[in-house]
């Protein structure tokens, strides 16, 4: 037994247990459902969107045998409202978490994909990074409907992959690193590079993640796996020239890069990537392994576009692929993302969808998977028509997105047409993505009717958050 996986069974005893749930085992119409979620990967990160240099061969893999999206679109262009989309249904016109700044937790009244599912009958289950709520408050993982968590709550703690603790549930797990006290510390923990590396958060949760599928392989589970990787460490940049070789991009090892006449930064953020990719096949490995492999769904995909921290430079691999900006933009590099939806036997294996669909499409999507109903209003539709192949697929008129943190920036697709406003007052600009899918060209002036539906929409396509 190793290291890790006799300290992830020993820290077990603190968390506390949910009533265990009565239901039936998964089946075709009633899948296990697992969303992995990477963390500034972009666009062009993996093989099978073009990525040369960075290896990414189970990921690839998992395109070949389902479908592969071309225009998916994360929630937002930074983590915080990003995951609010995914998990509530709602576009950023109308989620209730809308920033990194100022971050407010979910409110009881959010229902997420996570209680629906739970309602359902499905364990739920969540790992890794959540950032919509801490101990305590409203937006605590097991007060939206997650019968178990272990992670990182709040999102500045886990900019370091080597902490001196983590979270089971309510409860923390100290781990046996330690770390340089740099500036003063968030929610009691200490910030700064670590000065000793033992536990890889990464890892830990790897191995969460499996223990939770061999656990509930008899029942309908729903999984939610939001890896860390590739974001970097953003507190390198404090510690200057006493910052180790693997600066803000922390990574046990560079793996197959180790020789590679790169930047340390650049070695770092693929190990990453290739580290996280070998992960996700010894999770698709297993449910073969406990035969359910064609009982469960598997979405991944990432919470926006490539980062320019921790000494990584999007250009270098060609992170954004193709696609204009990178995170904390709204044009397309940092809001258009990978997605891969693997479903042995049902989701048509090497297949590719162009329809634009968004990370509020996934709580109606698995509602419909579970033979549940999703709530009312929301601004997501369900894609399973799509992904099994068959007719009835609705479409969106118009995907919203907006962006408070850096003025008051919006964005609009509708068909071929991206739509930019980047802050408040400043005239509206129009690409068409046919043919120009790295938004050089603003055709606003060419095309005033398009301006005029677009500007229409804006009217009604948000409203002022409450409280």
């Amino acid at each position: 037994m190793t290291c890790r996986l006799l300290l992830l069974l020993c820290v077990g005893i603190f968390g506390w247990l949910s009533p265990s749930v009565s239901a039936e085992p998964a089946t075709a119409s009633r899948p296990n459902i697992i969303f992995i979620l990477a963390d500034d990967l972009g666009y062009g990160d993996l093989g099978c969107y073009g990525q040369k240099q960075i290896l990414t061969p189970r990921l690839d893999l998992m395109a070949e045998q389902g479908m592969r999206f071309t225009d998916c679109y994360a929630g937002s262009t930074v983590c915080a409202p990003s995951r609010c989309c995914l998990l509530t249904g709602f576009h950023t016109g109308h989620a209730w978490v809308r920033g990194n700044r100022n971050r407010k937790p979910l409110r009881p009244e959010d229902v997420t994909v996570a209680e629906v599912l739970k309602q359902a009958g499905y364990a739920t289950g969540a790992i890794g990074k959540w950032a919509l709520g801490y101990v305590g408050d409203s937006g605590f993982p097991g007060r939206q409907g997650f019968d178990s968590w272990f992670g990182y709550l709040d999102q500045s703690h886990a900019h370091n992959y080597y902490p001196v603790f983590l979270w089971r549930n309510d409860q923390k797990v100290p781990l046996r690193n330690k770390v340089q006290h740099v500036i003063g510390g968030v929610n009691c923990y200490p910030r700064g590079m670590a000065t000793e590396r033992v536990d890889y958060s990464h890892d830990l949760f790897t191995d969460e993640a499996l223990r939770f599928v061999g656990e509930h392989a008899e029942e309908p589970f729903f999984l939610y796996l939001a890896y860390t990787i590739p974001h970097a460490n953003n507190e390198a940049g404090r510690l200057g020239k006493a910052a180790p070789p693997y600066r803000g991009m922390e990574v046990p090892d560079y793996g197959p890069y180790a020789d590679k006449d790169w930047p340390a930064p650049q070695k770092g953020h693929a190990a990453m990537i290739s580290r996280m990719d070998a992960d996700v096949g010894r999770l698709l490995d297993l449910l073969k392994t406990l035969k359910i492999d064609e009982k469960t769904i598997v979405f991944f995909s990432s919470d926006n576009g490539p980062h320019r921290e921790g000494g990584a430079d999007p250009a270098f691999f060609g992170s954004s692929g193709g696609l204009r900006g990178f995170k904390r933009s709204l044009h397309d590099g940092g809001i258009r993302v990978p997605m891969i939806v693997r479903w042995p036997g049902h989701v048509p294996a090497g297949t590719t969808s162009d329809l634009p669909c968004a990370f509020w499409d996934f709580l109606p999507t698995a509602a419909e998977l579970a033979g549940s109903a999703a709530p009312s209003g929301l601004d997501g539709i369900s894609l399973l028509p799509m992904l099994l192949g068959k007719s009835g697929q609705k479409k969106h008129d118009f995907l919203y997105w907006e962006f408070r943190d850096q003025g008051s920036s919006q964005a609009v697709r509708t068909g071929r047409w991206k739509s930019l406003v980047k802050k408040a007052g400043q005239p509206l600009e129009l690409y068409d993505l046919a043919t120009d899918p790295a938004e050089q060209h603003n055709v606003a002036a060419e095309h005033p009717d398009v301006v005029a539906r677009i500007e229409k929409y804006l009217k009604t396509a948000r409203s002022e958050p409450a409280g």
